[in-house]
């Protein structure tokens, strides 16, 4: 009997190990993919964020695979290069950049992308418009601003070096104040930005 138990007790813990579930201040989230070392680095990218990733209402799963060109999201899914994760915390910013974007695809109304394509100075919402550069669209200045507003650290890749930058199109005291408002999440707003880059 105990054999069985120890056989169940196994296949119970390598299932969890496959899918890498992950649930707490750093989101709702399943893996489908990735080392055990590639998971926790975007673990690490979401606690590092004084965001709340529980916000966003659905389980996202996180695909990890090598050869994605270019990490991207789309509503309930992640896909992440695990090229990118194995360079440690220079992959954070996009882990969270991805994130950001389930925050407009389920947290956002039409109303408030409307108010937010205007107060980041964007050209669209999210790609609706033939032409429209990558960093004029409200959706992508939305996640990269979330990014730097909430891990305002010297080890964050989406920290802004001209006012042009994706992550620099509103400050982040004021995008978070407005943001805690469209969202009614009033903690969001009492974030306390430091004197100096958090680490």
């Amino acid at each position: 009997m105990s054999r069985i138990l120890r056989i169940a007790f196994a296949t119970v813990a390598a299932a969890l190990a496959f899918t890498g579930a992950a649930e707490a201040a750093g989101g709702n989230y399943v893996f489908a993919g990735g080392t055990a070392t590639e998971q926790a680095q975007v673990r690490s990218a979401l606690d590092a964020s004084s965001f709340d990733w529980n916000l966003v209402p659905t389980q996202v799963t996180i695909h990890i695979a090598r050869g994605i060109m270019t990490s991207h999201a789309l509503a309930g899914h992640i896909w992440l290069d695990a090229d990118l994760l194995d360079a440690g915390k220079f992959s954070w910013g996009t882990v969270q950049m991805e994130y950001a974007h389930q925050v407009h695809f389920f947290l956002l109304d039409d109303a408030k992308r409307s108010v937010l394509t205007s107060a980041l100075g964007a050209k669209a919402w999210c790609w609706e418009k033939p032409g429209v550069a990558h960093g004029d669209n409200g959706c992508e200045r939305f996640s990269a601003t979330l990014v730097w507003a909430f891990w305002p650290s010297k080890d964050n890749a989406f920290a802004p070096a001209s006012p042009t930058d994706e992550s620099a199109a509103m400050a982040p005291a004021r995008f978070r104040t407005m943001l805690s408002q469209l969202l009614g999440a009033r903690q969001l707003a009492a974030v306390t930005a430091p004197s100096a880059p958090r680490r």
